[in-house]
């Protein structure tokens, strides 16, 4: 019996490290599309949607199963607890890729302007948070988890400052607001993302040290004595 269970909880972490990559490279595609102008790559974002979504059901069914079969405690509760949390984030990620996409298509129908924002580098800090959130997944470590979370405040800045350029180039050039509305729009969906990273290395910190560190609360380095398993 426990090596049955073993074995789900050993799927579940398989499954969602899949449904994990496929978030992060409906991200970069998304960005691709925007950086390319290309209405292809924006199509694919689409189509992975799809994927991901399909995924989250599968994760859930899994979870759901665990639960009322296997009734686990302790960490291994806090684990099925965390990859149901993380599996609704990942999937929110693949729904602001999109939103990324359908930003970026718009923008293929606009004539080019001068953009005072820096999206691929905003792109590339955010990638890099997920990717860290879903490392800290993998190895079972609050400490690379923590550091996502203190990234989170430079994604933010990042997301104030385009704010203020975008708006006043929407001021300086109303003929051009539309095009500089969908900008906007993709440093909004971008700063989300962010946010959900933030999500996934909480649920990792409360996984494996049992600490809730949402609102800022900070938690401790000290090992947990029911310290988690490799699954």
């Amino acid at each position: 019996m426990r090596s049955r269970f073993q074995h789900g909880l050993d799927e579940l972490r398989e499954r969602l490290l899949e449904m994990g990559g496929m978030a992060e490279a409906a991200v970069e595609l998304a960005s691709d599309s925007y950086r390319k102008r290309d209405a292809r790559l924006a199509q694919q974002v689409f189509e992975r949607e799809e994927l991901i979504n399909a995924s989250e059901r599968a994760i859930d069914e899994l979870v759901v199963d665990l639960l009322a079969m296997q009734q686990p405690m302790a960490t291994d509760l806090r684990f099925v607890l965390a990859v149901l949390k993380i599996n609704s984030d990942l999937e929110r990620v693949g729904d602001l890729a999109v939103n990324i996409a359908q930003r970026s298509l718009d923008l293929t129908e606009q004539p080019e302007v001068d953009i005072p924002v820096d999206i691929p580098r905003m792109t590339a800090a955010v990638a890099t948070m997920v990717r860290r959130a879903l490392e800290a997944f993998l190895s079972a470590k609050a400490d690379v988890a923590q550091a996502v979370l203190e990234m989170d405040s430079i994604v933010d800045r990042m997301k104030d400052e385009a704010f203020i350029n975008l708006v006043g180039q929407m001021t300086s050039n109303p003929g051009r607001v539309r095009t500089y509305l969908d900008v906007l729009l993709i440093t909004r969906s971008l700063e989300r993302i962010a946010d959900h990273a933030t999500n996934i290395a909480e649920d990792v910190i409360f996984w494996v040290s049992g600490a809730d560190v949402r609102h800022n609360v900070r938690f401790s380095t000290e090992p947990d004595a029911d310290a988690p398993r490799s699954h």
